[in-house]
């Protein structure tokens, strides 16, 4: 049995990324494991840069960037067999007060599972996440500007065993680490850009699935870096395909029986209907939560395997919504998230809308069976995070699911990254403008 001697405490910050300290292990099952640690509240009122920016009413400079209180969730702790003698621990975050802070991502996602449970269901998610891995470290990488970057794989190596034996090693390693830290690990294939990965992990609980996406890409990044290698999970990282995120969502009752199955068209149930009908209704408002960053909208083209029509379909996977499987494992696959997504945001946006298509017993309309990328004349996954952001701050979804105060916060952070990136001069605008302009 291994001997720990180091717990790490951290919280899930607005872009998806753990956020906190290590402690020595007597000391965190002394104090901390009972009354928690405080933090800086700036960690949900920074761009991904960690720079403080006006804005958001959680803190701010006129508030003098005070604390909050960062209690361990103990169902959460774990080994991380990629640290040596190393716990992790995930934590929710609340004011000095005691009251939860409702702008955390993971609380987000408690409350509309909250709400779900008022009905008696559970909601089941699996969250599939593509990287793409380069030779070199990331400092190299950093210092190169991000240019010239070789990918592990040089062609397509889609389903390709010979290409996934390329970097087995590593991927082994992440396997086995992840395995060793309590998540059931399914598989790793190729895939379709040159050195793109997927390691696949059981659906569980939709907290627990979150929790596991957040702790799998801290790790993976680790792992790679030990191995020489680079990762990135970052939506379009080049021009061919991006990185998905594609995350599926079904119900169960107290009972376990599923929600979603039932003797319906395409095997649906009422309900089951209804909520494909909501998460479709409410795609576009809630896009900013599945979307998040100026570079999320370029994986989104024509014939890319990313939706482009807001439209779904039985296993189609040219639609945004794609029904999948049968019976006891029917559900919904959204294909609109990349890799850059926050899983508890955007499975909150997710339960959110299936449960405002029950409200309002909506029916979902014909589904599309061919090519949903030639489709005229339909609704449109927004094509940019100022449309993303346009159509999040005026959603009476949003505020009705959510809270103003949560949907003013989270624009606050689209409109900070809008105004990092407009203030940029890219390398594009050199090229194409600094001779023959």
């Amino acid at each position: 049995m291994q001997e720990i001697d180091t717990v790490v405490v951290a919280m899930t910050d607005m872009q998806g990324r753990l956020q906190g300290k290590r402690f020595h292990a007597r000391f965190f099952l002394d104090e901390v494991a009972a009354h928690g640690t405080e933090a800086c509240a700036y960690l949900l009122a920074v761009d991904t840069d960690m720079n403080t920016v006006d804005g958001y009413e959680i803190t701010s400079w006129d508030d003098g960037y005070g604390d909050f209180v960062l209690n361990p969730d103990l169902a959460t702790l774990r080994v991380i067999p990629w640290q040596p003698g190393t716990a992790l621990v995930l934590a929710d975050v609340a004011a000095l007060d005691g009251s939860p802070v409702r702008s955390s991502p993971r609380q987000v996602l408690q409350a509309q599972l909250e709400r779900a449970g008022e009905l008696g269901w559970t909601c089941l998610a699996g969250t599939e996440l593509e990287f793409v891995v380069f030779e070199g470290s990331y400092e190299q990488a950093w210092d190169s500007g991000y240019r010239n970057l070789t990918p592990a794989n040089r062609y397509n190596a889609d389903y390709s065993v010979l290409a996934t034996g390329r970097i087995e090693p590593m991927l082994r390693d992440i396997r086995n680490s992840m395995a060793g830290a309590g998540m059931i690990v399914e598989s790793a294939k190729g895939e379709c850009n040159l050195g793109q990965h997927e390691i696949a992990f059981k659906y569980a609980n939709a907290l627990t699935t979150s929790d596991h996406h957040a702790i799998y890409k801290t790790g993976a990044k680790e792992i790679a870096a030990r191995h020489g290698y680079a990762l990135t999970f970052m939506a379009k990282p080049n021009d061919r395909e991006g990185n998905s995120c594609h995350i599926h969502v079904s119900f169960r009752t107290d009972d376990g029986e599923p929600v979603m199955a039932g003797d319906g068209p395409y095997g649906l149930s009422p309900a089951g209907a209804s909520i494909v009908a909501g998460m479709l209704d409410g795609l576009r408002e809630l896009t900013l939560l599945y979307a998040p960053t100026i570079n999320s909208y370029k994986r989104y083209a024509d014939g890319s395997f990313a939706p482009t029509t807001v439209a779904w379909g039985p296993d189609n996977r040219t639609c945004a919504l794609r029904l999948v499987g049968r019976g006891p494992s029917l559900r919904v696959e959204c294909r609109v998230p990349g890799g850059d997504v926050n899983p508890y945001l955007a499975l909150a946006g997710l339960v959110a809308s299936g449960l405002s298509g029950v409200s309002r017993s909506l029916e979902p309309p014909e589904p599309v069976t061919g090519n949903a990328y030639a489709l005229s004349g339909m609704p449109r996954v927004p094509a940019s995070l100022t449309e993303a952001l346009s159509l999040w701050s005026s959603s009476a979804l949003a505020i009705d699911a959510f809270g103003k105060d949560v949907v003013d916060h989270y624009a606050t952070m689209a409109r900070v990254e809008l105004a990092a990136y407009g203030a940029v001069v890219t390398d594009w605008e050199l090229r194409r403008y600094f001779e023959r302009i």
